[in-house]
């Protein structure tokens, strides 16, 4: 199934999840999971994943993908990630891929304290949503900005040709 977009990159995908930091006893959450790279990803490392997305096509992507590779912690919803948010009990590390709702999904995660908080953006008006949101709750940290290109046969050699860039906005409470 293809999704707007696609998956994440798999350069962006390991930058991101390294900001994560998980840990074995991790509950992380997957906000916009579109096909369910992170998602899947995440499971194989942590305790239990959630994971939301607006778009029934997206839901279902992420289910097949973690049924084909066997993941058993991930658990796949539709509907709005602050509602899912607002539910949980405990989040110790999250990744937002969609925008929708940016500043009251971050608010939320701000109240429960969650350790590590990643956005990744392409659009500038994304990474500026999540930086200011982020600095007036005094949960930001940094943003990398990743430019990545891959080698593609030209005229019997190879040139590199580049991917979109996607800014890494990084985060999280400092209890």
């Amino acid at each position: 199934m293809s999704l707007p977009g696609g998956p994440t990159k798999d350069e962006i995908m390991a930058v991101s999840l390294a900001k994560l930091s998980l840990q074995s006893s991790d509950i992380f959450l997957d906000i916009g999971c579109g096909t369910g790279t992170v998602a899947v990803r995440a499971a194989q490392k942590v305790k239990k994943v959630y994971a939301i997305d607006i778009r029934e096509e997206a839901v279902a992507c992420t289910r097949d993908l973690a049924q084909s590779c066997g993941i058993t912690n991930l658990e796949v919803s539709l509907g709005n990630g602050a509602d899912l948010v607002k539910r949980l009990p405990r989040i110790d590390a999250a990744f937002i891929g969609g925008s929708r709702d940016l500043a009251r999904v971050l608010s939320l995660l701000s109240e429960k304290k969650v350790r590590s908080v990643v956005v990744n953006a392409v659009l500038l008006s994304t990474l500026h949503e999540a930086v200011t949101t982020m600095q007036k709750l005094s949960i930001f940290k940094e943003v990398i900005h990743v430019s990545v290109s891959r080698s593609t046969p030209l005229g019997g050699g190879l040139m590199f040709r580049p991917l979109d860039p996607v800014y890494i906005i990084v985060g999280g409470c400092l209890c």
